[in-house]
């Protein structure tokens, strides 16, 4: 009987939704959530802004200034981890809440600034733990928690807000600073992650059962998953402990701590400094850098193509080799229009390229379960580099004169990322993993 009690049953009724759109109300948390990792890469790009008008506001030197930027971009990565912790214990809604508030608030604070160490504060310690919460990790969560299928295309969508977020600010800020000075520049970073505040409140429920909607393209009602036993930061810790005793784990640390150090800590913090080095003025080097975000957003997605279909190591070599004979042919360029659109094209589209490769190997190597976990350790060796960059390119600057060393320094790392990549075996962790 077609239509038979027995087979009535067997068909789960649809929920009964309290939100408009139905399933496709994930798109709403997406598109909100999209606007927060935004907000949050434009928060960490503004300090390549500021370099030089905080120079000549308080006659701070490049070292100084680089210095709390790296320890934002430092704390921007480490914080991660910890992040999808507090989740898990306080809910993404509630975390995200306040991370937004403290990027806010510490932003704004330091519109009151006069010395170093209320720099380090606001724009190192406070807003890097407040972005590192608001990154990689929390589009992770909304993917895995709104989305049955489609998952690859939202995250790349969600992964590509890093660029956008570069595409959108940096020239409007750089012109605001050509306007007003750094200060219009500080509250209007804190004016914009104030006003998703309410944004996420409103429309970014906890999961898609507590609104009475299913993951977009489930056909079973959404029970969500116990939580994990234990405290979740020792969880954290020790996934971290036992990844380290594996090769691939080092490896996938070291190319990424070369992929932060080649492009967030180097190129998004020093390179509107470096342009002025040669006459080129804020707006315009910020343009560069917007130019290198829209370039990004198709690297990303062709490079997401590229690793269903190719060897993830060898595309590896190929980013990391053509990033650092890149970064080595930038310096004895002639600056003109033509030289630096080239390289804003063909560097952007190798901006954040490695990522799909590197999620693809480590899910390779230690498995869906632990992969997560692991990969937002690799993710904090990014921001390390990152750091350790940005505070390297300052004390070179500040010690040299020029930024010619520091951009060899970094060209050569390039080159070593992509010898390690190759050397990166496939599948060698699941088992020490699974036995730990």
């Amino acid at each position: 009987m077609p239509n038979s009690p027995l087979q009535a049953a067997s068909v789960p009724p649809a929920p009964v939704s309290r939100r408009p759109f139905g399933q496709n109300y994930a798109f709403v948390v997406v598109a909100v959530i999209f606007l927060a990792l935004l907000a949050s890469a434009g928060l960490r790009a503004t300090p390549g802004v500021l370099m030089l008008p905080l120079q000549q506001a308080f006659g701070w030197n490049v070292g100084v200034i680089s210095s709390s930027a790296a320890i934002g971009i430092f704390l921007y990565g480490l914080a991660g981890p910890f992040a999808a912790a507090v989740m898990q214990r306080f809910g993404i809604r509630r975390t995200v809440l306040g991370a937004l508030a403290l990027m806010s608030a510490s932003t704004g604070a330091s519109f009151f600034m006069t010395a170093p160490w209320q720099l380090f504060l606001t724009w190192g310690l406070l807003s890097g733990i407040g972005s590192g919460a608001v990154a990689n990790v929390l589009g992770a969560t909304i993917v895995n928690r709104w989305f049955t299928t489609n998952r690859g295309l939202v995250m790349g969508l969600l992964t590509a807000s890093t660029a956008t977020g570069t595409l959108i600010f940096m020239p409007g800020l750089a012109a605001l600073v050509e306007w007003g000075g750094w200060r219009p520049v500080v509250l209007t970073v804190a004016a914009c992650c104030a006003a998703l505040i309410p944004l996420v409140y409103f429309l970014v429920p906890e999961r898609p059962a507590s609104v009475g909607l299913r993951s977009f393209g489930s056909r079973h009602d959404d029970h969500p998953a116990l939580r994990p036993e234990g405290n979740p930061f020792t969880s954290a810790l020790s996934n971290l402990a036992r990844a380290a005793t594996t090769r691939a784990f080092w490896f996938l640390f070291a190319t990424f701590f070369i992929c932060g150090f080649t492009t967030n800590g180097l190129v998004g913090t020093h390179l509107i400094a470096f342009c002025g080095d040669h006459g080129i003025v804020e707006v315009q080097a910020a343009s560069l850098l917007a130019l290198m975000g829209f370039f990004d957003l198709f690297g990303t997605t062709l490079s997401g193509w590229l690793t269903d279909r190719f060897d993830p190591r060898k595309l590896l070599f190929l980013y990391y080799g053509l990033r650092g004979l890149s970064l080595i042919y930038l310096p004895y360029s002639d600056f003109s229009l033509v030289s630096l659109s080239v390289f804003a094209a063909f560097y952007g589209l190798d901006w954040i390229a490695t990522v799909p490769p590197t999620v693809r190997i480590a899910n390779e190597a230690f498995g869906d379960k632990n992969a997560p976990l692991v990969f937002g350790w690799v993710v904090a060796g990014h921001q390390l580099g990152a750091a350790c960059a940005a505070f390297f390119a300052g004390f070179m600057r500040s010690a040299q004169g020029d930024y010619l060393q520091a951009f060899m320094i970094a060209g050569l790392t390039g080159i070593v990322a992509a010898v390690l990549s190759l050397m990166i075996a496939r599948r060698p962790a699941q088992a020490v993993l699974a036995a730990a």
